[in-house]
């Protein structure tokens, strides 16, 4: 059941009595979660960087009532919470019920000793950040979701069902399913338990029956083998899905029954040829993705994390890396629909990033964590590595790798899957000359070719980049003259130029991690940093900003120009073509302003005002490889005008491929700012309380040019069942808060969240207003269940 509603919140230490019943908590703030009670803010100008500069270190309280019926005595009851961060202790009618110690993990709560059926009952939970340690913005609260389960004394354990295909083939496959029965009764009980398998048109595939016998107080596992005949694959185009309907029955009465989504599908991580699934080589296109959405914080919304991805694939990605935690349970729901492979990660580094701030031995906190995100997450096709950590040092005695340490984790991962590797994200070269890592399965490397040395002593270990680029870039921003190295940056500005030329002193451009994908190809793929900006980690500007600059779309989910680069090159069947920068520049009359054309063709010709600049074609190859000037390869993936004299009017790019036209693109010097365009990724979101309309506000001039300079400050007027959930414009040094009904554009452009009123429906009327335009309205409708149809997108992906 869902247990989101009806909580009340009250940040701070409290009274002594705050967690028993009687405690007067009507002053308190009324909270539906999922609550991140610090990304209201305020920003401090002169907070941490690297955590956001938002208030996230502290106590909060939640307190709720519930009522139990009186017909459920006897039935067990459990409270699982998705995530809390961090340190939360529950207790139910004054006792304490249960805590955990890492914010990003998922547990349960037995609340049966402690609840009383046919009367009010009280859950009280608090939550410490004080001890957390982050490098980004790790939110703070109730952040994911929580439910509530009232089952039989006899029932499936949690998280009980397996379903493995251990041979896989186009013709058949044998599934098999596991389930642990606990048995809570004061008695021996014999228990059925029925498997039904459909596939994914809903048809039946399999069916099976089993039963076992159970012990008082215990436990039962029962395993099924079943055989399907022509199976529907799972695959990154086919994301096939079956579901194994689970049935517990005692004396002839069902007592429990579960339903677990899985997909049939094969893969390996070979040396050579990296990564295969289904049989065939495919290259792993991925990104890390940090948990933030943005205005939205820490606190998990599933339309915002599918829109995330829907960017993201609509770039050419395929694979995601949970950077580096384990995810909301939904964020793999989703990669399994969308066909999206995914490394789960469970921990960063095996300290305070990840909890363990105790006496207690790592083997001990390490297996806890690794049971809960692994039998958790296990049935999801998506996921096809488990990762033990990231970045981890040697040489620290309470949590540094050891060819010990990194066995064991391994060791337990496998105790509870079998049928997935085992890796870990590292960026240590000198691991090359040493055995500490040679128990894993597949070792991921950070940046810079520095699996090299590894791959070198180590053949036959199968090797992925798991992380690449660290392009860092601000939407918008260009910078002259362009940078004669990666890491020139404008420090008085705080901002980095969008010629995607930067980057860390750690990290590379772009395109020179397309080459070295090339050239290595038995590496599996790689793992951008990142797909999108996050609160913290505001490199190379700790100090100045709040957010990040590695992503390839902003904070809001704007695209930046390096968008189109990666999708020119990742997607090469499907037309892009982006000029950059835009081609508003009054004060460079008569001064060179280099352009670029990011496109899928293999040459382009230039106009500016019908005046051609020549034609420019993309290098076959890189002179000097990776050893030659720096930049010199980017030309083989980018196309150049370097010494274009400003002027104001058209740039037109004419695309070619293989010597035939395929398309243009044009970019116009804008007039001055009049209007505003409003533009919803959705103009229809169910009324339940979470769904968002993502609105993208833009200036224009009179011919409704976008306006790229214009910094207006835009306010918002809602009419209509609906709320502003967030608002923001992808600048990472603004201190404006995420919840207002106004904010200013950033390079012409800002973003507007909308979310529905639970239960309410009808037309919602958007209108927004700046001094010296005219005010504009857009039009959405909020939809109950029933009346829910087909939705309208539109990501705002101009190409």
């Amino acid at each position: 059941m869902d247990f989101n509603k009806d909580w009340f919140f009250k940040k701070g230490e409290q009274a002594e009595d705050v967690h028993l019943p009687d405690f007067n908590d009507s002053g308190w703030e009324p909270m539906r979660l999922p609550h991140d009670w610090a990304i209201a803010g305020p920003f401090d100008p002169a907070g941490d960087g690297s955590t956001g500069k938002l208030p996230w270190k502290g106590v909060g309280w939640y307190r709720k009532t519930f009522t139990l019926d009186a017909d459920d005595k006897g039935r067990r009851v459990y409270f699982d919470f998705d995530g809390v961060m961090a340190f939360p202790r529950v207790y139910i009618n004054g006792r304490i019920a249960g805590e955990w110690d890492y914010g990003y993990n998922s547990f349960r709560v037995d609340a049966t000793p402690y609840v009383e059926f046919g009367k009010s009952n009280l859950i009280a939970v608090v939550v410490d950040t004080r001890r957390h340690r982050s490098r980004w913005y790790p939110g703070a609260g109730i952040y994911r979701k929580v439910t509530m389960t009232v089952t039989e004394p006899v029932h499936i354990a949690h998280w009980g069902v397996f379903a493995t295909t251990p041979s896989v083939s186009h013709d058949s496959v044998t599934v098999n399913i596991h389930v642990t029965i606990e048995d809570h009764l004061d008695k021996d009980v014999t228990a059925d338990v029925s498997i039904i398998l459909m596939d994914p048109d809903g048809v039946r595939a399999a069916k099976g029956n089993v039963s076992t016998s159970i012990s008082s107080g215990g436990t039962s596992d029962v395993d099924q083998a079943l055989d399907i005949s022509d199976p529907c694959l799972w695959d990154i185009k086919t994301p096939e899905l079956y579901r194994a309907e689970i049935r517990v029955s005692v004396a002839g009465r069902i007592k429990d029954s579960e339903t677990v989504t899985f997909g049939i599908r094969s893969f390996r991580f070979t040396a050579d040829d990296g990564f295969h699934l289904n049989g065939r080589r495919v290259q792993l296109k991925g990104v890390n993705l940090h948990h933030d959405h943005g205005p939205l914080g820490a606190a998990f919304n599933k339309r915002a994390m599918e829109r995330q991805l829907e960017i993201m694939q609509e770039m050419g990605v395929n694979a995601l890396r949970t950077s580096h935690n384990p995810p909301a349970p939904e964020v793999l729901d989703l990669c399994d629909r969308m066909g999206i492979i995914v490394w789960d990660e469970t921990f960063d580094k095996w300290e305070g990033t990840a909890d363990h701030v105790t006496e207690e031995s790592l083997e001990t906190f390490g297996e806890r964590q690794i049971k809960n995100l692994v039998t958790r997450d296990r049935n999801h096709p998506c996921v096809v590595l488990w990762s033990i950590g990231n970045e981890i040092w040697t040489g620290e005695e309470n949590w540094g790798k050891t060819v010990e340490r990194i066995s064991f984790m391994r060791d337990i991962v496998l105790k509870y899957d079998l049928t997935r590797p085992v890796a870990i994200g590292n960026d240590r070269v000198e691991d090359g000359d040493s055995d500490v890592l040679d128990s894993l399965d597949v070792v991921g490397y950070n940046y810079m070719r520095r699996y090299e040395r590894f791959r070198e002593t180590h053949p036959g270990m199968p090797l992925i980049y798991s992380e690449s680029a660290s392009t860092v870039s601000t939407r918008g921003y260009y910078d002259f003259p362009l940078p004669k190295e990666k890491t020139q940056f404008n420090q008085e500005a705080g901002q980095v130029s969008s010629y995607d030329l930067n980057a860390m002193w750690w990290s590379d451009v772009a395109d020179r991690d397309f080459y070295l994908m090339e050239e290595d190809s038995f590496v599996a793929g790689e793992f951008v940093w990142t797909g999108f900006d996050y609160l913290g980690e505001p490199s190379p500007f700790m100090k100045k900003a709040r957010s990040s600059y590695f992503g390839i779309v902003d904070l809001c989910g704007i695209p930046k120009d390096r968008y189109y680069l990666y999708r020119s090159y990742w997607r090469p069947d499907e037309f892009t073509a982006h000029i950059l920068p835009h081609w508003n520049w009054p004060n460079r009359k008569g001064k060179t302003v280099p352009v670029f054309v990011y496109t899928n063709g293999d040459s382009a010709e230039l106009f500016l005002n019908g005046r051609s600049l020549g034609k420019r074609s993309k290098l076959n190859d890189v002179p000097g490889g990776l050893k030659g000037e720096y930049y010199a390869g980017i030309d083989k993936y980018r196309l150049r005008w370097m010494d274009v004299i400003y002027e104001p009017g058209e740039l037109r790019a004419v695309i070619y491929k293989n010597g035939a036209v395929i398309g243009e693109s044009i970019k116009k010097t804008a007039g001055d700012p009049v209007g505003l365009v409003l533009t919803p990724d959705r103009d229809k979101i169910f009324a339940d309380g979470y769904d968002l309309s993502y609105v993208l506000v833009e200036s224009v001039d009179k011919e409704g040019n976008p306006c790229p300079l214009a910094d207006d400050t835009v306010t918002f007027k809602l009419d209509g069942p609906a709320e502003i959930a967030g608002i923001g414009n992808g600048n990472p040094l603004s201190m404006e808060p995420f919840q207002d009904s106004e904010h200013s554009l950033f390079y012409g452009k800002a973003m507007l969240l909308i979310r529905p009123i639970e239960g309410e429906s009808g037309p919602v009327t958007i209108s927004a207003t700046a001094e010296g335009y005219e005010t504009t309205q857009v039009h959405l409708q909020a939809l109950s269940k029933k009346s829910f149809g087909p939705i309208s997108l539109n990501n705002g992906l101009k190409r």
